[in-house]
């Protein structure tokens, strides 16, 4: 089998292939032919060193997988050989409210999915909807999950009628329309350009706001709700000063990311008028990925992929990714 294998910070150019023996289950694992992975921001971070949890050194990259499985070991009680799976970020979170015992992570502490053959336990194994094919499945772990917990995962959850907001289009945010619009919800998008504005409204956002040629989104986003504001915010930018501005009174902003980098620090008067939520979002747990693996079949959901690489082209994928053109996700198939 040949894996992929990069050090914390060794950047794209430190990805390298390497041959192993093929691994042998034991019990309670199975052994899974990975068929796809795909690129979440946390990859590129990893890769640049500033990733905010552990990484182990030589350590096989990639969060996101999905594959067949091929072998079973001693202890099983569910899983077969055949099985179309997906494997959890966080092997040890089945459910309820994260804690430390659940920090170690695929493609971090613990090796990832860039890789032909994987050992995973049963219990950090999904089943991938039907309808979806090995690459589609692939997208899931990190960024569908994280959508649905940033919209679903508070206890309440987005109802009909009410008004999402998300910006840009990476797959968090591609996500989180589809399951807002799922849900019956309204949906404001925030992009920076006319082409993606397109395809963001055929995707089903009612509203799109090209924040390059409208800066004060936040008041725009009042503009086109009364005045009222919108009922949630999935923020993926860490401007979070911006989407509390936009947000409703007793609203609810989940913040998943930071990628425009350094904020300005957020000033506790502005939480504290707002009377919103600030909730951080860090992806979900596996019960939360079976419900919305329930929801994405249910609805016949199809993610958005913008480009697929194969297992050779690997570093290819991540520089793809990193020029920030893609719509949607970018995934590595074997």
């Amino acid at each position: 089998m040949r894996s992929y294998h990069v050090n914390s910070g060794a950047g794209i150019d430190g990805l390298a292939i390497r041959k192993h023996e093929d691994p042998v289950p034991g019990a309670g694992q199975v052994l899974v032919a990975v068929r796809a992975t795909s690129l979440s921001y946390r990859e590129l971070m990893v890769l640049r060193g500033d990733y905010v949890l552990p990484v182990k050194p030589d350590v096989i990259p990639v969060s996101d997988g999905a594959g067949q499985i091929v072998a079973v070991g001693p202890g099983i009680s569910e899983a077969r050989i055949g099985d179309r799976v997906a494997a959890t970020l966080f092997p040890s979170w089945q459910d309820g409210p994260f804690g430390a015992e659940h920090l170690p992570q695929r493609g971090g502490s613990l090796d990832g999915m860039l890789t032909e053959l994987t050992l995973i336990d049963e219990d950090a194994l999904v089943a991938i909807p039907g309808h979806l094919s090995y690459e589609e499945a692939a997208t899931l772990p990190c960024a569908a999950v994280t959508a649905w917990n940033a919209v679903t995962g508070d206890g309440i959850g987005l109802r009909p009628g009410q008004t999402l907001v998300t910006q840009g289009s990476g797959g968090v945010s591609l996500f989180a329309l589809q399951f807002a619009k799922a849900l019956g919800a309204r949906v404001i998008a925030t992009t920076s350009s006319p082409a993606k504005a397109e395809r963001l409204a055929e995707l089903g956002a009612d509203e799109v706001i090209d924040y390059r040629a409208t800066p004060d989104w936040p008041g725009k986003v009042r503009e086109l709700t009364g005045g009222r504001g919108a009922d949630r915010v999935v923020d993926v930018a860490g401007l979070l000063e911006r989407s509390l501005a936009a947000v409703t009174t007793a609203g609810h902003v989940a913040c998943v990311g930071f990628v425009s980098g350094t904020a300005s620090p957020i000033d506790p008067r502005a939480i504290f008028a707002s009377g919103a939520t600030l909730r951080a979002v860090a992806v979900g747990s596996r019960a939360q990925f079976v419900a919305m693996n329930r929801a994405v079949e249910v609805n016949g959901l199809k993610p958005v992929i913008d480009r697929v690489f194969a297992f050779d082209d690997a570093p290819d994928a991540y520089r793809h990714y990193a020029s920030g053109k893609a719509f949607g996700k970018v995934v590595i198939t074997l």
